[in-house]
């Protein structure tokens, strides 16, 4: 959150500006064309095992029931909701108040809602066998897509592409209305939804497999931390052996995009576990709670509201400065901060 809503900002300005030497730094703070992964390509991944490691934690007391019961399905049922939801306001055009502008399918909280629902089900209703047989058909399923139509990656003719266009069609993101009221697919636009929530499901998954692992009394501190890190390391290393034949692509979730993904996930997770969890670094990251705790609020905030015209008013003196719309950035960056500062406290939790 805090590279997504305050560090990308400012650097992505800094760079701008300041172009000579820095094009290494703007490359990262970008998504990757098509083939590749860069720092900005983890954000989204990150989004969604994140959402993963909560579960065990939060499911926990449904899992012990010998049934679960109705609050459980209208926990999972409202929070999917409420993701779409804030996801059409987001990214779907929901605002716009036209039937024509409407993308009911594009958004990071929308693929977090559909994995979310897979993982938190199959935690509460099957053991982790179950729960990794189910991952890996998810996975499989996937691949075969792709192998079907002999893994053709191209950005607009994929089969990913093609069930999105036929099932969204209009309402896909990224169609463009010509003057005669006729439309087009943007050529420009290449995420892709419906099939890849299949590997949006998996990176869940791989999220709700770190949390069973940290929330685990089977294994000291030290030890998970340890477990995480291998897990990690095996899966980039999956990732890698994998990629020449399926690609690293983020923008269609690529099979190897997701194991690769999913393996810097639990490396991070590792890290940051053994930083404060083993060596105690609690009050070195507690400030970041201010973002962790208010994640959503954070996103939707930082995606909708613009605050320039609040910075510009306060600060048009320093607009002749080369490093003006840097300026601007990191007061825009710090007002969404001070918003979230003052929310954690008072104690103000906006959850989903």
């Amino acid at each position: 959150m805090f590279l997504l809503l305050f560090l990308g900002p400012v650097l992505r300005a800094f760079c701008e500006v300041f172009p000579d030497g820095t094009a290494w730094l703007s490359t990262q703070l970008q998504h990757s064309a098509w083939e590749g992964f860069v720092l900005w390509d983890i954000i989204m991944p990150l989004f969604l095992f994140m959402s993963g490691i909560t579960i065990p934690f939060s499911m926990a007391k449904y899992k012990t029931l010998a049934r679960p019961d109705g609050i459980f399905y209208r926990k999972i049922l409202k929070r999917f909701c409420l993701l779409f939801l804030l996801g059409w306001i987001v990214q779907g055009s929901l605002l716009d108040f036209s039937w024509k502008m409407f993308h009911p399918y594009a958004n990071t909280l929308q693929s977090i809602a559909v994995g979310y629902v897979v993982a938190a089900l199959l935690f509460v209703h099957c053991k982790p066998g179950w729960q990794v047989v189910v991952t890996v058909l998810l996975f499989a399923a996937y691949w075969a897509a792709f192998a079907c139509t002999g893994m053709n990656l191209d950005p607009q003719d994929n089969i990913a592409m093609t069930v999105d266009k036929a099932v969204l069609g209009v309402h896909r993101d990224g169609v463009k209305f010509l003057e005669d009221g006729s439309w087009r697919f943007r050529t420009g636009y290449q995420y892709t939804w419906i099939l890849s929530s299949l590997n949006f499901a998996v990176t869940v998954l791989l999220g709700c497999f770190a949390g069973q692992m940290l929330r685990s009394g089977k294994h000291s501190r030290p030890k998970r931390a340890l477990l995480l890190a291998l897990t990690g390391a095996a899966l980039v290393a999956a990732g890698l052996a994998i990629s020449p034949i399926f690609p690293i692509v983020k923008k269609i979730w690529s099979s190897s995009m997701t194991l690769y993904s999913g393996g810097i996930c639990f490396l991070l997770a590792a890290l940051s576990y053994y930083l404060v969890d083993v060596r105690g670094w609690h009050k070195a990251a507690g400030w970041l709670k201010i973002y962790g705790m208010n994640a959503i609020t954070a996103y939707c905030i930082g995606e909708v509201v613009n605050f320039s015209s609040v910075s510009e008013s306060l600060l048009h003196g320093f607009s002749a400065l080369a490093c003006y719309p840097v300026i601007i950035a990191f007061a825009n960056a710090s007002i969404l901060l001070a918003i979230l500062a003052l929310m954690y406290k008072n104690k103000i939790f906006l959850k989903v």
